[in-house]
């Protein structure tokens, strides 16, 4: 499917841990459709969330490893990009995790993740891993099912 066909009628994406390590690290498999998915976010196209899920996620390897520019990437991507919010998990999220999780028998990160960006009003939630299109709650977007043109 097309980027353009996915993000109709999105106005709110929430956005899982392997688009911002995609972004950040230069994948060359996904590099130009996130790029492009930050360009709308970032023109206030869209609005986008993620949870502090993400930061947990992304900043555990660069630290394993001291790579300390490569955290602040992150950090700074995270905290200081326009049209994007980093979502704290709150009792209500943690309460929509566990419907999630009893629902579609999802790991606890994803299920935080996803209910962060419904908590947060989000119309589909961008990420790699296509065991979560079972997700009726929002519409989910497969990066490796999109495609630029």
């Amino acid at each position: 499917m097309r980027l353009e066909e996915a993000l109709n009628g999105v106005s709110c994406l929430g956005i899982d841990t392997a688009p911002f390590i995609y972004f950040v690290e230069r994948h060359p498999d996904y590099l130009d459709l996130i790029r492009e998915v930050i360009r709308r976010i970032d023109a206030g196209e869209l609005t986008a969330v993620s949870s502090v899920v993400t930061l947990t996620e992304v900043l555990t390897q660069p630290l394993r490893f001291g790579n300390f520019s490569l955290a602040q990437k992150y950090r700074n991507v995270l905290y200081h990009s326009r049209n994007f919010k980093l979502v704290h998990i709150d009792a209500d999220i943690a309460e929509i995790a566990a419907e999630l999780r009893s629902r579609y028998n999802l790991r606890t990160p994803y299920a935080l993740q996803l209910a962060a960006a419904i908590k947060s009003g989000c119309d589909a939630f961008l990420t790699n891993d296509a065991t979560l299109k079972k997700v009726a709650e929002l519409k989910v977007l497969v990066l490796s099912e999109l495609k630029l043109n």
